[in-house]
């Protein structure tokens, strides 16, 4: 298991991970300090778990946002369902040249 030192609003942890997600972690760690430095500018340092709590929220609310925001999953094809779909194609065609030739 790897450790890695992170710092977050100027205090520092050492956390473990698997090896070889260190950069991965420090790409999070620098997502919350990110969050915490626009709470910040726009003055809202009130407490090292206020600004932790509030950055949760902020990171909470982007993947609500992105779950909610995200197409449809893609059915997979049904050989069954593409050969009736093909017949009831075939079978409209029919019907419309027989009417072309009424």
């Amino acid at each position: 298991m790897a450790q890695v030192t992170i710092r977050i609003n100027g205090y520092v942890y050492t956390v473990g991970c698997e090896d070889g997600q260190e950069s991965h972690l420090e790409r999070m760690a620098a997502e919350i300090e990110q969050r915490i430095n626009s709470i910040k500018s726009i003055g809202g340092q009130s407490g090292e778990a206020r600004l932790l709590m509030l950055a949760s929220l902020l990171l909470a609310d982007e993947l609500h946002d992105l779950r909610n925001n995200a197409p449809a999953p893609v059915e997979k094809p049904n050989p069954e369902r593409r050969a009736r779909l093909r017949r009831v194609a075939a079978r409209a065609e029919e019907i419309a040249a027989d009417l072309l030739d009424a």
